[in-house]
């Protein structure tokens, strides 16, 4: 079945954690189809069932890896229903998971050139996959055969790319003083990091609002004391909210969703 090609990477994100032996699992399934196959762990840490996060730890990391680099992606509180099983083709890559939208945020820096529902089961583990780790059955050996040289077309049954599911990143407000955004991830540190972007606050002096408090933005952690919050913008080229030496989620309580304002002067 397989092609001799060029061997691509695949880089993995799950939300499996590493207690268990999912993810190793999963490398085990690749290494029995090509024990050279480059695999980087992205994260396996994103929070269950938390397709909003996946989105965008791929969105944010997809640029940064080589040209032709198979993303596969495992979150997916769908297994077992009747969402679609995906490959998708991108000019800089490949995405192979579940058709939930996770993949939407690297769609849109990228767009899909073609993309095929995973029917061919000559390509799965088994047949008889579970209903459970699809992650396992169907994922990891597509993606193992797509890195392996097999084409995408040989993969299933061509879908249109309009009908891909899509979580598009909601649009901040803007006026001429000041932005309404919102909370679109919260990472290990307790960052918030928003959905305004940097060059929507370019050669503007910005603060944010919380609550009754204005608070200014800076260009880095050390720009304050510790404990204090500071707004800035992050390696992402989002705003962010951080504090130095602290976990802004904890102490300000807030959620992804919730709201963020930034005044411009």
């Amino acid at each position: 079945m397989m092609q001799q090609s060029k061997t691509k990477a695949i880089a993995l994100l799950t939300d499996f954690g590493l207690e268990d032996g999912y993810v190793g699992i999963m490398k085990g399934v690749i290494a029995s189809i090509h024990p050279c196959i480059p695999i980087i762990d992205l994260t396996h840490n994103i929070a269950p069932q938390q397709i909003w996060a996946a989105r965008f730890c791929l969105m944010n990391a997809y640029p940064y890896f080589p040209k032709d680099t198979v993303f596969l992606a495992v979150v997916d509180p769908g297994v077992g229903s009747h969402r679609r099983s995906v490959a998708i083709e991108c000019s800089q890559g490949y995405l192979v998971g579940p058709d939930n939208g996770l993949f939407s945020g690297i769609l849109e820096q990228d767009p899909a050139i073609k993309a095929v529902s995973l029917t061919n089961t000559d390509y799965w583990r088994d047949p008889d996959v579970s209903f459970t780790f699809h992650g396992r059955d169907i994922f990891a050996p597509v993606a193992a055969y797509l890195a392996s040289g097999v084409p995408l077309e040989a993969l299933g049954d061509s879908i249109p790319i309009s009908s891909l599911v899509n979580f598009p990143l909601a649009s901040p407000h803007i006026t001429e003083k000041k932005i309404e955004g919102s909370i679109q991830y919260i990472d290990h540190f307790g960052n918030l990091i928003t959905n305004i972007s940097s060059d929507q606050v370019t050669d503007k002096n910005w603060s944010i609002k919380i609550d009754d408090k204005m608070i200014e933005s800076a260009l880095t952690y050390s720009d304050v004391a510790q404990g204090h919050i500071i707004p800035l913008i992050g390696s992402h080229g989002w705003l962010e909210i951080a504090i130095n030496g602290g976990n802004a989620q904890e102490k300000l309580k807030l959620q992804w969703g919730d709201k963020i304002t930034v005044i411009l002067k």
